[in-house]
């Protein structure tokens, strides 16, 4: 593969970390841009009071990761990222892409929403989760040891506004995969990297294309 870049799009919940590793694992290297692991770091790094100041280190957050990304096609790396992308990312990436003359496949993840909730909350109260995903202030060290007490869990009604308003399910660039997740064991995963695969071998993946479902 040569300077492609993978958009691992969608609802939260819905399998992009899988996907991920997958892909690498199936498909080459891929230089791994992760927004979530960039927000942790910074969060470590800075620490904050309230939600305002949470915002504030989002914002580095999000300077960083697209200064990473145009470091890595600078040097022609394959790249791949996932993110429940909105319109609020697509015309920084979209300038990227076409400085860069990348390639670019979008795989946009949906699912049932009640089945992702219950998968959101799991996700909040596991331990391995970082702290600063579900509190409204943080500093590194922080310990909670009863996750259930977190005072930025989402409800079930913010969960699905944010789902259903926030734009997660129309993103796209270049070529479009939408794949439903509600049910893991009934994606096609082989298929989705096969034809990957022959995107790339064929150089057609650098314009928007009708999508295929998994």
């Amino acid at each position: 593969m040569d300077k492609i870049l993978i958009l691992l799009a969608g609802l939260p919940g819905t399998g992009k970390t899988y996907l991920s590793n997958m892909i690498k694992n199936k498909l080459g290297a891929f230089y791994v841009l992760s927004q979530d692991e960039l927000k942790e770091y910074y969060c470590d790094v800075y620490g904050y009071n309230n939600l305002e100041e949470k915002q504030e280190v989002e914002k580095i957050a999000w300077a960083k990761y697209y200064e990473k990304m145009e470091q890595q096609m600078q040097v022609g790396s394959n790249i791949m990222s996932d993110y429940p992308f909105s319109q609020k990312q697509k015309p920084r990436i979209q300038q990227l892409v076409e400085r860069y003359d990348y390639k670019v496949v979008t795989i946009r993840l949906f699912a049932d929403l009640d089945v992702l909730f219950e998968r959101q909350k799991k996700r909040d109260l596991d331990t391995t989760r970082h702290l600063s995903h579900i509190v409204t202030s943080y500093k590194k060290g922080d310990h909670l040891a009863d996750r259930s007490k977190a005072d930025n869990l989402l409800t079930y009604e913010e969960f699905i506004e944010r789902c259903t308003t926030r734009g997660y399910d129309t993103f796209e660039l270049g070529k479009l995969y939408e794949v439903d997740a509600t049910d893991y064991k009934k994606v096609n995963y082989s298929r989705l990297l096969e034809d990957i695969r022959l995107l790339d071998e064929n150089n057609s993946v650098n314009v928007s294309t009708k999508q295929s479902t998994f």
